[in-house]
């Protein structure tokens, strides 16, 4: 992606966190430690990590995915699981899983258990803390219980930006001279194409096709914040797993946030 923005013209400047975004009349001021770039716009595309403007932060829950594999199987473990077309697989729990083979003949394992770190916590530590992969390992040996031993030899994990509807959320900001597009709750990959084309012509100040949608124009409901917003994460994440071991009925709290078109799982 550098290189495609490199070879169209694009300045990419790294390791340079901008800590404002300022309305100058006509312009926008984007502050950095190293010194101040004055242009006619900028787009917000910050994701799961703190943005520069304070307004967007309410609507965007960083919770975080993680992601374990296995070391090769060898055949006859293969033919014990019975994968032979080599696709890709998720589950259609709240708590779910999407696994895959690799060319190698390796297992990857992922999840979400909406794991979320007080104040919102992004930074690379958090990806080694050990529990949530203690947890994948356990649903990978409840799936695949012929497989018990197995080692894992890789594992990460990283912040997904989340939204109380699981669709990002769009705006402007700076007398429409800042525009931004946050919240693709892990499907970003394709759906961010769209986004920045509705970001764009926001910062345009254009009605198109892509700025009418009611997802576009209308925002999600706004997480409480700290010390709040934790404890009420916390009790979600174990509403959900319950709502999981009852095979998907809902409790009253999951009803409650269905309600008011928080849409937490399925």
């Amino acid at each position: 992606m550098a290189r495609s923005a490199s070879r169209l013209g694009v300045a990419v400047h790294e390791d340079t966190p901008v800590r404002a975004l300022r309305d100058r009349g006509g312009a926008v001021d984007v502050v950095t430690p190293h010194g101040t770039v004055r242009a006619a716009g900028a787009v917000v595309a910050t994701n799961a990590f703190p943005p520069p403007l304070r307004g967007i932060r309410r609507h965007v829950l960083p919770v975080w995915d993680h992601v374990l594999v296995t070391e090769p199987l060898a055949d006859e473990q293969w033919r014990s699981v019975g994968w032979r077309d080599g696709q890709g697989v998720t589950d259609s729990h709240n708590n779910f899983h999407y696994y895959r083979p690799t060319p190698d003949g390796r297992i990857l394992w992922g999840g979400s258990e909406a794991h979320y770190y007080f104040g919102g916590r992004t930074g690379a530590r958090q990806a080694r803390r050990p529990g949530p992969y203690e947890a994948l390992a356990a649903g990978f040996f409840d799936t695949f219980p012929q497989l018990e031993g197995i080692a894992f030899t890789h594992r990460w994990g990283g912040p997904i930006d989340s939204t109380a509807r699981f669709t990002p959320v769009f705006g402007t900001r700076c007398s429409g001279r800042v525009a931004y597009a946050v919240g693709y709750t892990g499907l970003g990959l394709a759906a961010s194409r769209f986004g920045a084309g509705v970001a764009l012509d926001l910062l345009r100040g254009e009605e198109t096709e892509l700025t009418r949608p009611a997802m576009v124009r209308q925002k999600p409901v706004r997480f409480p914040p700290e010390p709040l917003r934790w404890p009420l994460v916390q009790y979600t994440r174990r509403a959900l797993a319950k709502a999981d071991a009852r095979g998907g009925r809902r409790g009253r709290w999951l009803r409650h946030l269905d309600r008011r078109g928080i849409g937490l799982g399925s």
